[in-house]
Parts: C-alpha cells; sequence; structure tokens
C-alpha cells in the first residue's frame, strides 16, 4: 500500500505515461474503442479499489493541491490553439449546424434531466458530461470541478462519454455514403469545395515545451492567487476555471498561439488528471451506470432529431451537421476522421470546429448543469 504522497503521484504519473506510450507504439485496435482516458480512469480506479492507495492526509493534499494547479494550466493551453478568424471563415451554413449542435444539446440535456427526474448527484454529473459534449474531456473535468461533482459521479460520466461517443462515431461515419440522399432532402448546397484551404496553425514550427510549461505554471498561480483574494464567480473552482479561459482567449489572439507544442502538454496535463480523479473513485459505487447510459443515449437521439430538422430548416448538408455534431461529441481527433471520410481537404475544419468546443464547452456545461441542478432543487 501506498502511503507517501510523492510515491502515490509517482505511481499515477507512471500509470499515465504507460498506457499513453501502449497506445502510441503499439498498434492494438482496443484503443479504437477504448479511449486512453478511459483506460486511464479505469486502472487508476482499480488500484484504488484494491487498497493500492492509503488514503491519508498527505495524499488528500496532493490530490487537491495537484488538481488545483493542473486545471487552469490545462484549460490555459488548450485554448491558446483557438483561431477566431479561422472560425468565422467557415461559412454561413457551418456557423448555423454548429450552433445548432451546441443548443440541441444543451436542450437534450436539459429535456432528459426533467424526464428521467435526475436527483442532484445525477444532474451534476450530466453537467460534467455536458462539458465534454460541448467541448472535450478538459471541459467535463472543468465543469466537473465546478460543479463539485464527485469521482463516483464522474466516473458515471465518463462511462456514458465513452460507450455513447463510440457508437455516435460509428453511426455518423456509416452516414457518409449516404450525403446525397440527405442532402437531396434538405434541399442543400454542399460547402466543401470552398473551406479546402481552412487549417490550423498550432502543430507547425518547433516544440516549445519547456516555455509552455512555465508559462502555464504562472498562470494556474495567478488565476489561484485571484481565486484566492476572496473574488469569487460561484465558487473557488469556477473561478479559476473563468479566468484560466479568459488568458487562454487573450493568448490566442497573440503569437502564443502559433507556438508549437500545447496540445501535448495540455494532453498529458489532462491524462494526470484523469489518473488523480480514478484514484479517488471506488468500484462499489458504480451499481446501475445502466440508466446513466440509457438517458445519454436518449440525449443523443434528441440531438439528432433537432439536427435533422434544423437541417431541413436551413437547407444544410449532412457534412455540414455531422461534423458539426461530431465535433462537440467527439473532439479534435474524431472530427478530423469524419471530415476525412468527405474530403482529406478539409480535415483542418474538423480540427479548428472542435478546438472551438473548448471555449464553448467549458461555459455551456456550466450553464446546463447549474439548470439542471436548478430543476432538481425546486
Amino acid at each position: 500500500m501506498i502511503s507517501s504522497p510523492l510515491w502515490y503521484f509517482f505511481a499515477l504519473a507512471s500509470l499515465a505515461a504507460f498506457i499513453t506510450l501502449v497506445e502510441q507504439k503499439s498498434k492494438l485496435k482496443i484503443f479504437k474503442f477504448i479511449p486512453a482516458v478511459v483506460m486511464i480512469y479505469t486502472f487508476s480506479m482499480t488500484l484504488a479499489s484494491l487498497g493500492f492507495f492509503e488514503q491519508n492526509e498527505a495524499i488528500d493534499a496532493i490530490y487537491e493541491n495537484t488538481k488545483k494547479n493542473l486545471l487552469p494550466a490545462m484549460l490555459f493551453l488548450m485554448l491558446l490553439q483557438i483561431d477566431f478568424m479561422d472560425f468565422f471563415k467557415l461559412g454561413k451554413s457551418l456557423l448555423i449546424a454548429y450552433l445548432l449542435a451546441v443548443l440541441s444539446l444543451a436542450f437534450a440535456f436539459v429535456l432528459i434531466s426533467f424526464l428521467f427526474d435526475f436527483n442532484k448527484e445525477m444532474a451534476s454529473a450530466f453537467g460534467a458530461l455536458s462539458g465534454s459534449w460541448m467541448g472535450g474531456v478538459v471541459n467535463m473535468i472543468a465543469v466537473g470541478s465546478a460543479l463539485n461533482v464527485s469521482q463516483e459521479a464522474f466516473g458515471y460520466a465518463l462511462i456514458v462519454d465513452s460507450v455513447n461517443y463510440t457508437i455516435w462515431i460509428m453511426f455518423l461515419l456509416f452516414l457518409t455514403p449516404f450525403a446525397h440522399y440527405f442532402n437531396n432532402f434538405t434541399s442543400s448546397q454542399e460547402q466543401m469545395a470552398k473551406l479546402s484551404s481552412i487549417g490550423c496553425s498550432c502543430t507547425i514550427g518547433a516544440k516549445r515545451y519547456w516555455f509552455l510549461i512555465l508559462l502555464s505554471i504562472v498562470v494556474a498561480f495567478v488565476v489561484n492567487l485571484i481565486a484566492q483574494s476572496g473574488f469569487a464567480l460561484l465558487n473557488y473552482t469556477t473561478t479559476t476555471v473563468v479566468f484560466a479561459t479568459l488568458f487562454g482567449v487573450l493568448g490566442s489572439f497573440t503569437r502564443l498561439k502559433s507556438i508549437n507544442g500545447s496540445s501535448e502538454v495540455a494532453t498529458t496535463m489532462l491524462y494526470m488528471l484523469i489518473a488523480l480523479i480514478g484514484s479517488k473513485a471506488l468500484f462499489e459505487n458504480f451499481n446501475g451506470v445502466g440508466i446513466y447510459v440509457f438517458a445519454g443515449f436518449c440525449i443523443l437521439l434528441t440531438h439528432a432529431l433537432v439536427m435533422v430538422i434544423g437541417a431541413k430548416i436551413f437547407k444544410l448538408d449532412l457534412f455540414s451537421i455531422a461534423i458539426a455534431s461530431l465535433s462537440n461529441i467527439g473532439g479534435v481527433a474524431s472530427a478530423s476522421i469524419l471530415a476525412a471520410t468527405y474530403n482529406k481537404a478539409l480535415v483542418g475544419v474538423g480540427v479548428l470546429m472542435a478546438i472551438m468546443g473548448y471555449l464553448v464547452g467549458t461555459f455551456g456545461g456550466l450553464a446546463v448543469g447549474k439548470i439542471m441542478i436548478w430543476m432538481v432543487v425546486y
């Protein structure tokens, strides 16, 4: 049993590094269905459930301090990649589709929360999930922390995210050959031809890892200093999340945006955060996960119906609504894959829309989560 906070931290870091290395170096097909973040969470939770980590004050302290500093640092680095100018070059159809995807997901979460009569724990867990489905796992952690989601409830949300996302991306890929029929149904004009020049400059040039790590540490220190000063937006964590987001957006308007390596550093921080959260969850608390997964499918079904109706009203093509949906529910990798199935030159469109979700996901998830919790209380 590990009782030292340093060995506890080292064990989790080693676990995250090992699984990431296996994913990158091996060609195991399991990673296509179970993302690395889910594996890291599962193995971390398994170790905790087997009593591998002693629950003492020293370990609790390093858990809280690491999470408190890594979260704003990670958010800042992720948001440096946003390019607002390129986003608005997407054209009317894609912008409408993106807005429709965000609003339909928000509506679906609130509706299903009402129909399933969520309790406060379930409402907060799905609030965190809404952050993921409007952005990514980064936003799920940010929203979950701000809403004080328990480790067990967060685990439920992560399971729902993994199961439903896997089926959703398979479904959208399956639809690709039928784009012509859908476009005839909506009387749409395909937008793909004029979008091939859009891309992301965040992977050009030498990688500046140490500079980015130092910069993110400074940002984490500053936002925690602001939160400790007595200035509060709802609570401590929400304050750090909002200010880290603000600094990231401001940084995206400077030359910091073009520094290569921010995505890799932020992803490393994300994996460490997932390992930390998993280390505080226990297997015996995961009874009844099926109702969570079913509720997740109902949210996707509601989202799909609204997207199809919107596509018919606004005459949107299948590519526009599919990439808008998956850039929210999936992320950079899955949105890129889907875009490439239509045209390899459109990969940049998927990347750009998914990166934009890092900004929308936090605020959207917080809003949806607060509404669902308010519905429980009142």
